[in-house]
């Protein structure tokens, strides 16, 4: 039984390591208003040997809910289910992709954790090694991210900026005020830090929210020095304030999405560089209509997928395609989709214990059931 041991373990290793303190696993909005919905932390990372999707279980919320880590192999078709052992999973999991069939994982601070275990794999989940933990990572998906050389850079929920070299400790790399007060960032007015990533050159790379509309808030240090890697946005979006609600690093490069406005005129935008933000590929834009984004997650290609309110999804499949509407999300409590090769989607719809996989080819025109992973949940085990 999985989730009691990762419970109780990563509780007894907490004491060891740091005096408890408070800890919370609720989800506070982001950095620009009321009106930004937090996107879930149920996402799938999708590398050149394996695709890792993180899916909350159990209870809805709470002692009960204990996140899982799930892998489905490059060019295989049954996912396993592969969370990390001895560490607690209640305040979710954040994944930064590594090569082959390789992941990091951060866990959130729950219950009566103040700090992030980091844990990571280069086999598939055969074996894993601890790494020094965080400071309490932030509650958006890219909280933490991987560089090619196995270095990582987190952000914390103080909106502190941490970066560990591989095989050494976290050392601060730079704060939302420290960065705010740049002037790469004077044309950004920047209020809040959204996501942490890298390029595929191995700098820094740092997303936020905007205090001045119609400008996206992306940045790479390199020199020592903080440098825009902002892309140019529409004229028909300059009135518009900009949240980056996704950064990460594909095997394509790196991949943006935008929301624009709020409401029902807000929209969607997906972006894409290759050369660190120099130059960007920006998708059409796709309008909301009073729905939002609920969840996101990137193929190794920077092809999209996004977990809509309304049980609805839509898929990009790279630079220059539209987007594409996904039949009805089959049913489950949280729905979380995946991007294998060759534009087929994933769908892993989790109730309780129980998992569905469900699959989309390109030319079907509905859901095909492909598995069910039935997962043993010890309710009761954290409390």
């Amino acid at each position: 039984m999985k989730a009691p041991r990762r419970a109780v373990g990563a509780l007894a290793l907490a004491v060891a390591i740091l005096a408890a303190g408070c800890g919370s696993a609720s989800r506070p909005a982001q950095a620009g208003g009321s009106s930004a919905v937090p996107l879930s932390l149920a996402t799938a990372v999708t590398g050149p040997g394996a695709i890792w999707a993180a899916v909350p279980m159990g209870a809805a919320s709470g002692a009960n809910q204990f996140w899982q880590l799930f892998m489905l192999p490059a060019g295989a078709a049954r996912w396993s289910l592969q969370t990390p052992p001895d560490i607690a999973t209640n305040g979710a999991l954040i994944l930064a992709g590594q090569a082959g069939q390789g992941i990091t994982v951060g866990e959130r601070p729950s219950l009566s954790l103040t700090f992030s275990a980091i844990t990571t794999t280069r086999n598939g989940g055969r074996t894993w090694a601890t790494l020094p933990p965080a400071s309490g990572l932030a509650d958006v998906p890219d909280a933490l991210a991987a560089a090619p050389d196995g270095g990582l850079i987190a952000l914390g929920g103080s909106q502190q900026v941490t970066i560990a070299r591989p095989g050494g400790g976290w050392t601060t790399l730079t704060t939302r005020r420290a960065l705010a007060a740049t002037p790469a960032t004077r044309a950004c007015a920047l209020t809040g830090l959204t996501a942490a990533a890298y390029t595929a050159a191995g700098s820094p790379m740092m997303a936020g929210t905007c205090g001045r509309a119609g400008t996206a808030g992306i940045f790479s240090y390199a020199g020592g020095t903080w440098h825009q890697a902002t892309p140019l946005l529409p004229a028909s979006l300059a009135g518009q304030h900009v949240r980056v609600l996704r950064l990460a690093r594909t095997g394509a490069g790196d991949v943006a999405l935008l929301q624009a406005g709020t409401g029902p005129s807000a929209t969607l935008l997906a972006a894409w560089t290759s050369d660190g933000g120099q130059r960007w590929r920006l998708s059409p834009a796709f309008r909301l209509g009073g729905a939002y984004a609920e969840s996101v997650s990137f193929g190794d290609s920077g092809a999209t997928a996004v977990v809509l309110s309304s049980h609805r999804g839509e898929t990009l499949a790279g630079p220059g395609a539209p987007w594409r509407a996904l039949p009805p999300l089959p049913a489950g409590r949280t729905v979380t989709l995946a991007l294998p090769a060759g534009e087929t989607t994933d769908a892993l719809a989790a109730t309780g214990g129980s998992l569905t996989v469900w699959q989309l080819r390109p030319s079907a025109a509905a859901w095909a059931r492909t598995q069910a992973i039935k997962v043993p949940i010890q309710y009761g085990s954290s409390s």
